[in-house]
């Protein structure tokens, strides 16, 4: 379930420190300072490419906030690419590496930063990199691990300063080489995602590029390739990746076939939008990863004001080339939006890109933006889900607030009203079910949801849950897997493998219970429900040390819990909830 703690929120740091800063400086305070501005700036740039953002500049270290490891490694290995390109230009007594850190897991963000152990440990085991390399805590390189072969050395465990429990190290090549960089395009066993035999092919459509020349612009690039992506979700042959995870692909450098590998997707979709705020240009593409072949490519110009046919020109345009695996028919249904003003559109697309950047601050302007969009079109059905949404991601941080909940509730019935073919409405109420102990109701709402939009991956993870609770547990599994398996870098994956671990604790299948769970603190080490799980299930499995271990971490990250946290969950059998705590308390012996 949901993690009682304080807002906060799953995010790869990375840390970056000159070597050879201080020294330096003694010798030449003004040479020092452009090296290494020279040198910040390609480290900036790199960040803001991938859609990272820097804070935290002191001295001559620097810090940057990702949403994705994965991205995170790579803006590493290209911004140390380039210092190193610089460094081989200069004179040996000026070359000035940086050395790296990169830690995943749970901080806050408020307006005067971000704060959390994540933070400090990135700035603490970048103190074990060798020279232009990267080292990596072990929660960072479980997530890379699951999904490529990786070249790091493991120095161990190490007790870090003012870090209550001692956290275990990775290091890249010491040759100051990017080592790792060849193995983001190789997943392990050649694999991609979570792709079943006999699985239908699916289709992720990536953020299209902004080359207007107006970084103002950039939400209407993600608000075009948003509203492709839920338009051919619609359809009901092909599986779409889910643009939580798609979106994290921003990176130049891979191809469309290392792209489509990692996201488990056959058919991909790329674009750029070019031109002004009155007259755009936009070329897209449609690939297949297998063997990098184009299917299709499209240019449209349209004058500003006929955006919203441009977009469902470009979506039926993409559906009516998949012929093979889509039914046609479904093309027209599935754009066959109602209209809302063009005003109220471009509002959404600004908030759901605020929305995004997931900063407390950005989250306000965020609501401000759907709430300017709903006083300029009340009956805009985009207006209302997000404003559901919005109220949905609050109450979930404050504990489930019956208030909020009543105002997600009245903001999703209401979008309903005005499309009944968007599922978001539908999944949104099922949620709100789910937090208030009616699990039977929301199995209903997220099968409406699925109905609608068989790709969306928030209510199969919210059908998974919803069965979970009423122990039918075979099904939650498959749920959750497919979930999954449709958005593999989902930035709440933990919750989603949190409900795993349970329905297979529920199940006694305690070693798939231990996985789960690992997977889990892997990539929210701090989530309470995951770290109670595996305590119990490894004591279960007659793990006892081990058991142990976990039982004490929990009551060091832990020390507010209270029992009620296991026993408000409500199981349609509330012998469950008593059976995981003595689970746990098997582990506490």
């Amino acid at each position: 379930m949901r993690e009682q703690r304080h807002p906060r929120q799953i995010a790869t740091v990375v840390s970056a420190d000159a070597v050879g800063f201080s020294k330096l400086m003694h010798i030449d305070e003004e040479e020092a300072l452009r090296l290494f501005d020279e040198r910040r700036a390609l480290i900036v740039e790199a960040v803001e490419r991938a859609g990272g953002n820097t804070f935290g500049a002191a001295g001559d270290s620097i810090m940057a906030l990702f949403g994705n490891v994965i991205v995170a490694l790579q803006a590493v290995l290209q911004f140390q690419a380039a210092i190193d390109a610089v460094n081989r230009a200069v004179a040996p007594d000026r070359k000035m590496p940086f050395r790296t850190g990169i830690s995943a897991g749970q901080v806050i963000i408020r307006d005067d930063g971000v704060f959390g152990d994540t933070v400090n440990i990135a700035a603490r085991v970048q103190e074990f990199s060798p020279h232009g390399g990267t080292a990596l805590t072990e929660a960072a390189h479980s997530q890379l691990q699951q999904q490529f072969k990786l070249s790091f050395t493991d120095l161990g465990p190490f007790q870090l300063k003012n870090i209550s429990v001692p956290v275990r190290v990775f290091i890249s090549g010491t040759d100051g080489g990017n080592s790792a960089l060849p193995m983001l395009v190789e997943r392990q066993n050649g694999q991609g995602g979570l792709k079943a035999e006999g699985d239908l092919p699916a289709l992720a459509v990536l953020p299209f590029k902004n080359l207007t020349g107006d970084p103002r612009l950039a939400y209407l690039c993600d608000g075009i390739a948003d509203d492709i992506l839920t338009g051919v979700a619609n359809t009901r042959s092909v599986p779409v990746i889910s643009r939580d995870s798609s979106f994290q692909f921003r990176d130049p450098s891979l191809t469309t076939a290392a792209i489509g590998h990692l996201l488990g997707a056959r058919y991909v979709v790329t674009g750029a939008v070019s031109g002004d705020a009155a007259q755009l240009c936009l070329n897209a593409a449609l690939a297949d990863s297998s063997n990098s072949r184009v299917i299709w490519t499209g240019r449209f110009e349209r004058a500003f004001e006929e955006l919203l046919r441009l977009q469902r020109e470009l979506g039926g345009e993409i559906v009516a080339r998949l012929e093979n695996e889509c039914d046609r028919v479904e093309q027209i249904r599935t754009f066959q939006v109602p209209p809302e003003a063009l005003s109220a559109w471009q509002l959404v697309r600004r908030g759901r890109w605020h929305m995004r950047r997931r900063s407390s601050e950005d989250t306000e302007k965020a609501q401000a933006y759907f709430r300017q969009a709903y006083d300029e079109d009340p009956n805009s059905s985009a207006a209302l889900n997000e404003l559901a949404w919005w109220h949905l991601w609050k109450s979930w941080l404050n504990f489930a607030d019956g208030d909020e909940l009543k105002i997600v509730a009245n903001y999703a019935r209401r979008a309903a009203l005005m499309d009944s073919l968007d599922a978001r409405s539908y999944c949104y109420l099922g949620f709100v079910e789910i937090l208030e102990a009616r699990p039977h109701s929301a199995v209903d709402l997220f099968h409406q949801a699925i109905d609608i939009n068989p790709s969306f991956s928030l209510a199969l993870t919210g059908l998974g849950s919803a069965r979970g609770l009423l122990l039918q547990t075979r099904d939650a599994i498959h749920n959750l897997k497919e979930a999954i398996r449709l958005s593999p870098f989902e930035p709440y994956l933990f919750h989603n493998l949190g409900e795993l671990a349970a329905a297979h604790t529920i199940d006694e299948n305690w070693p798939a219970a231990i996985e789960a769970a690992d997977r889990s603190l892997s990539l929210a080490p701090n989530y309470f429900y995951a770290s109670y799980l595996k305590a119990g299930a490894l004591a279960r499995n007659e793990h006892f040390a081990e058991a142990r271990q976990e039982a004490n971490l929990f009551r060091t990250r832990h020390p507010e819990f209270e029992r009620r946290w296991i026993e408000w969950i409500p199981f349609k059998d509330r012998s469950v909830n008593q059976s995981m705590i003595e689970n746990f308390q098997l582990a506490g012996e």
